[in-house]
């Protein structure tokens, strides 16, 4: 139930006594609808919020604190009540503000910039119905924190605040939009779950690669030849899709050699519009040779469709269902993109390098994989090792005169 103070929005000067603060005075026009004002440092905001069959708050003119009204920016108070009324009986701008709404209008947002789009469908996949209805202006932390605590052991933590991440993107704009004040709501309401920034990377061994990749051939040659270029680039599936026939560069020649390639899409991970669509990278002559000559979309299901409308985990599950391999651990697409990463890593390649190709960070590389980067770093640090022990154990003893050699200081008598 909202409560509702003593007030005389009616009055000016009544109004322009109240002290500047985001929370609105609220007086009652009917059952379930309320007028509100927000007193600002010029002319203070109307608002209507409307209680029954949901609850939304809808901001909707300047009060005519200071201004005399114009019946369409500047609302003098008669006019507020009746718009007020007239805005809960059509009940669309409640709609408008709702959560519901927000998530479309990222998703929008998203579409127009080439984001992303699948954590917006995994948030409202977890929202409730009551808080996918509810106004953005009327959300509290308190229902907010408590939402996102009870995704805690449905989920792993990372899930969580992905989720939660999409939601917080969504609310923010809906906030840019409307200039809501309650932003707070979500910032500590929706912070992110602890213990989610450790990965836990399956890494595969290079017979396992190979198994997983014959078990994949074996339940159809289109499905191997996406699994393989997985293996073999560690691009995300979402990038693999979208290659075209000719990002295959089989003649591709560098240096007065042949240097198979593929223009790699990158994905829509982070933030933004990307500076370049595509990169170049390496892959081996005989796969090259094998994909050369196609047209459109290269990777297709032997139906000749997309492989998007497939479950690919599923079917990945089911092609190596018989395969043994030398871990116990879940075995996913994706770990065919973390053995990559660390295959590159521990052969020597710069982390810059090994972050590009992968269409990645630096700094994603270093916190996903620093027990691997730390096993590379000892062994490229080896070699270098200064030793100083063995000279000094062979000199001869404390006041024998003899000739100093080579590299090695005369020891005084």
């Amino acid at each position: 139930m909202v409560q509702t103070r003593r007030s005389n929005l009616k009055s000016r000067s009544w109004r322009l006594e109240q002290p500047i603060r985001k929370k609105p005075y609220f007086e009652t026009v009917v059952y379930g609808v309320l007028l509100g004002y927000r007193r600002t440092k010029d002319n203070g905001t109307w608002l209507v919020r409307v209680t029954r069959d949901g609850d939304w708050t809808k901001a909707f003119g300047k009060a005519d604190d200071y201004d005399d009204a114009d019946g369409t920016v500047i609302i003098k108070y008669g006019d507020a009540h009746a718009r007020a009324k007239e805005l809960a009986r059509g009940g669309k701008p409640g709609a408008s503000g709702t959560v519901a709404a927000a998530l479309d209008r990222y998703q929008d947002d998203l579409a127009s910039r080439g984001g992303d789009m699948r954590n917006v469908s995994r948030a409202r996949l977890h929202l409730t119905d009551k808080l996918l209805r509810t106004a953005v202006a009327s959300l509290t932390r308190e229902e907010l924190k408590v939402w996102r605590d009870s995704l805690v052991g449905k989920m792993a933590p990372a899930s969580v605040n992905r989720t939660i991440t999409a939601v917080r993107a969504a609310l923010n704009l809906a906030s840019e939009d409307g200039h809501l004040p309650n932003r707070d709501a979500w910032r500590y309401g929706l912070q992110a779950i602890g213990g989610a920034g450790k990965a836990r990377n399956t890494i595969l061994t290079e017979s396992d690669v190979r198994a997983i990749v014959g078990a994949a051939y074996r339940r159809s040659n289109e499905f191997g030849l996406l699994v393989e270029l997985a293996a073999v680039t560690g691009a995300r599936t979402s990038q693999l899709l979208k290659i075209q026939g000719e990002d295959v560069q089989a003649q591709f020649k560098s240096a007065g050699k042949v240097q198979p390639r593929i223009m790699m899409p990158v994905s829509r991970k982070g933030r933004g519009a990307k500076a370049i669509a595509r990169r170049p990278v390496p892959i081996p002559a005989a796969l090259a040779d094998r994909l050369t000559g196609r047209t459109g979309q290269l990777l297709r299901r032997p139906d000749g469709e997309s492989w998007e409308m497939t479950n690919l985990q599923r079917y990945f599950d089911e092609a190596i269902g018989g395969v043994k391999l030398s871990t116990d651990a879940k075995v996913t697409m994706y770990a065919l993109r973390h053995t990559s990463i660390v295959r590159q890593l521990l052969a020597g390649v710069p982390i810059r390098v090994v972050a590009s190709l992968h269409d990645t960070s630096v700094q994603m590389i270093e916190q996903n994989y620093s027990e691997h980067i730390a096993d590379h770093a000892d062994d490229l640090a080896r070699p270098t090792l200064l030793e100083t022990m063995a000279e000094v154990i062979a000199l001869p003893p404390q006041g024998t005169k003899t000739r100093a050699k080579k590299g090695v200081p005369e020891v005084p008598g």
